[in-house]
Formats: C-alpha cells, sequence, structure tokens
C-alpha cells in the first residue's frame, strides 16, 4: 500500500494548482527585473519546443550559476557514458551560462514552477529515466511528481543549513514523505548528511564537495592582457558577485582606500548584471568616476571603479584583482561559492554571512587562506593591508590553492555510488522506457 501524503503537502500541491496564474504574473515581473527569458516562459510552464531525444535522459535540475558550475562536470561525464543530460536552471544567467558550457549530449530547460499541472506537462514530454537536484532545491511538487512516477532520484552534493533543518524539523511528517522520495542522497559534509537522515533522506552518503572539483573557464588571454594594459600597474582589488546592500558597502570602503591609495582601481561586479544600470546612477551620485565593461570600455588613468556588468568573465577578473571581496556575505543571500576565486589566484575577503557556501569557507578559514570581515567598516582596512603585504597576500593565495586541491575528488566518489543506477537506466532505457 503507498504510504499516505501528509495533510501539508496535500494542502501545498492544492494551493499551488490553484496558484497558477499568479505564477505567471511572477513570470512576468522577474521579465522586468531581467530574471526570466520573456521568449522562453512556455518553459516555466512545463511546455518545451524541444523534442525529447532517443535515448536514456538524466534530468540534473540546479538553481543557479554556482550549482550548475559545480555540475558541469558530472554532465560532461554522464554524456561520455551515452545519456542524454537536461540540466534545468531557475536563473537567466545560469541558462546564459549552460549555453556557453554544455556539452553537444546536454539540453538546457528552465524547470517549471512548481505548481503539478506544470510539472505534470514537463516530466510528460522530457520522461527522464533518472532525477538529481542539487543541494537545497527542495520542491514539493516535483518530489512528489517523481515518486509517483517511480523515476530513481538523487539529492547530489546536498546541504542542509541549521536554519533550513529547524524549519524543516516543525513539520516532520512531511519532511519525511518529502525527504523519503529521494533514493540516494549524496551530501557535501559529514554534519549536512547528519542533518539530511534525520529529516528522512535515506541511503545517505558523504562523497564530498563537487564544487571542489568544478574547473572554471579560466579568461581569455587576449581580453586579460588588454585590461592589465589598461590598468597601467595600479593598485586593483575586486568586489565580486555583490547584491543590493553590498554595493553601497563596497563604495564607501573604495573611498577610504582612495584616501590612502589614490590611484586604486575598483572592479565592481553585480551578481546581476542586469542591475548595471543601477549600479551607474549608484556611483556616479556618489563622484566617481566610471568605465562599463557592458560597453566595451576600458578603465582610464581617471577611472576609479570598473564596472563588471558581462557574464561569463569572472575569470578574466579574478585574474587581474589580487584581492577579492566575494560578495552575498553581508546580506542575507547566504554568500558565494570562493572557490573560484581561490582557482584564479585571488586572495579571499568575505563577510560573514556565508550559510550556502559555509563548509567551504571554514575550510579557507581555519586554514589560513581567506579572511573573515565581520564588520563593513573594516573592509577597507583589510583591503588596504592585503594591497601593502605582499607577503601575506601570497600566502593566503598559496594556501586556499592547497585546500582547494586537497578537496577534489568528490566527482569521482559521487559516480562511484551512482553507478547502479546509472546502469540501470541504461538498461531500461534499452528496454524501451524513456522512449
Amino acid at each position: 500500500m503507498a504510504e499516505a501524503r501528509p495533510l501539508l503537502v496535500t494542502l501545498y500541491l492544492a494551493v499551488a494548482r490553484l496558484a497558477a496564474p499568479l505564477y505567471r504574473l511572477v513570470h512576468l515581473v522577474r521579465c522586468r527585473t531581467g530574471k526570466d527569458d520573456p521568449a522562453r516562459g512556455n518553459e516555466k510552464w512545463g511546455r518545451s519546443a524541444i523534442p525529447r531525444p532517443k535515448g536514456p535522459l538524466v534530468w540534473i535540475h540546479a538553481a543557479s550559476v554556482g550549482e550548475t558550475n559545480s555540475v558541469l562536470p558530472l554532465v560532461e561525464t554522464l554524456c561520455n557514458r551515452g545519456f542524454f543530460v537536461l540540466l534545468t536552471t531557475v536563473t537567466r544567467t545560469s541558462a546564459e551560462l549552460a549555453a556557453a558550457r554544455l556539452p553537444g549530449r546536454a539540453l538546457h530547460q528552465f524547470v517549471p514552477f512548481d505548481s503539478p499541472g506544470f510539472v505534470g506537462s514537463f516530466l510528460g514530454h522530457w520522461k527522464p529515466d533518472m532525477a538529481m537536484t542539487v543541494e537545497s532545491e527542495i520542491w514539493p511538487g516535483i518530489f512528489v511528481a517523481i515518486r509517483e512516477r517511480r523515476i530513481p532520484f538523487i539529492l547530489i552534493n546536498g546541504r542542509m543549513s541549521d536554519r533550513s533543518f529547524r524549519g524543516w524539523s516543525r513539520s516532520p511528517e512531511a519532511a519525511a514523505y518529502l525527504f523519503g522520495c529521494l533514493d540516494i542522497t549524496l551530501a557535501q559534509t559529514p554534519a549536512d548528511a547528519g542533518r539530511l537522515e534525520k529529516l528522512g533522506c535515506r541511503d545517505v552518503l558523504c562523497p564530498g564537495n563537487l564544487k571542489f572539483d568544478a574547473r572554471p573557464k579560466d579568461a581569455d588571454p587576449g581580453q586579460l592582457d588588454q585590461l592589465t594594459k589598461a590598468a597601467a600597474g595600479r593598485p586593483v582589488w575586486l568586489a565580486a558577485l555583490t547584491h543590493p546592500g553590498e554595493d553601497e558597502i563596497v563604495l564607501g570602503a573604495h573611498r577610504a582606500i582612495l584616501d590612502k591609495q589614490p590611484d586604486c582601481l575598483l572592479i565592481l561586479v553585480p551578481r546581476h548584471p542586469a542591475r548595471g544600470d543601477a549600479i551607474e546612477a549608484l556611483v556616479e551620485t556618489q563622484g566617481f568616476f566610471l568605465a562599463r565593461r557592458s560597453r566595451d570600455e576600458l578603465p582610464e588613468a581617471g577611472t576609479q571603479v570598473y564596472l563588471g556588468d558581462t557574464l561569463g568573465e569572472m575569470a578574466l577578473f579574478y585574474r587581474l584583482a589580487p584581492i577579492a571581496f566575494v560578495g552575498g556575505s553581508y546580506v542575507d543571500v547566504g554568500g558565494h561559492n570562493p572557490v573560484e576565486a581561490a582557482s584564479f589566484g585571488a586572495a579571499i575577503l568575505s563577510g560573514p554571512k556565508v550559510a550556502n557556501a559555509r563548509a567551504i569557507y571554514k575550510s579557507l578559514w581555519e586554514g589560513g587562506a581567506a579572511k573573515r570581515i565581520e564588520h563593513p567598516e573594516k573592509l577597507a582596512e583589510a583591503v588596504l593591508a592585503l594591497l601593502n603585504g605582499d607577503g601575506e597576500r601570497k600566502r593566503l593565495v598559496a594556501r586556499a590553492a592547497e585546500i582547494v586541491e586537497s578537496g577534489r575528488g568528490a566527482l569521482k566518489q559521487t559516480l562511484e555510488q551512482l553507478e547502479p543506477l546509472i546502469a540501470e537506466a541504461v538498461q531500461t532505457a534499452g528496454d524501451g522506457a524513456g522512449k
């Protein structure tokens, strides 16, 4: 007999079904703010213009750019094994990353809104032989639909913060039902594994963090040479992946830095390039001279702020700047993955709010490989110390590189744990399922 669905889950699905018209309004708002692509709205309703390829297909869902980067090596490996891979994401920036970096047997779609009708249309079209969700993408409508269709379902690179664990623990029956939809749970850390197991996950294993295995695309040598010459030997620091509220903090720090080093150049790269116009207005209101990457401008001698409002060029900015403040860490978004900064040789500074990448940051902080700046007003002091402390900066960079290298290996272990399901999916598809 099938397990009875908890009342809370049933209510969620009912409300989500009734809210279908509201999701369309949400999509319109997201389009106006540059977060959704108006030309691909049908994908949000579970409809696709792309036919399902014939053969075994794995669906992998990753929320945004960080999660997408972390699973690209897994996508490539699965494609090499003979699978087609359907990667879904939420954000427009991750879609653009996918378009640039997915291998030939991989496709990208936007994930449908978590309403039963939309999810049913999506699954009815794609008929995945196996499904994976990345990190903390827990959507009840999707989980229940996969469970009902008996599709093998895996959480990869799973994480569960203390705060989320406490939230799910308030509804233990619903949590046990939803997390029980997963056949295998592969967690980033033992702490994550323990929380996920307590919530009802089965076959919980801990192969490590896939973000250490991600190999981000390096900077274009010609572009790097051009920007390096434009900076003309000036001291440079980077504020990467900033969010509203952090731009003001960064500009305030830069003003204090200019008092000590008047020729210093700040490269300011927002997490969402669509905010470029708003940031330009803010920068100019505060009296800084600005150049914008999206207009193909280069920093000149009088440029104080260089706005990196483009996609796919983080390696370029990390290579150019010896010091990087990684954003999302002074506002309540949970921080961003610092491995890319470490991989390209930038000394890392961050604020304290890094729940989304807490295990990596803990390794870096405890290993003396990054600096945690608790209070925003201390950011300028920290940047100046590293600009003037070549030895300390090089030590941070070297130690971070060691920690990143020692953390690699999660991809190999993840594939070893998935091997039985991979073999079964290939066999099932070969017998005619999913065609």
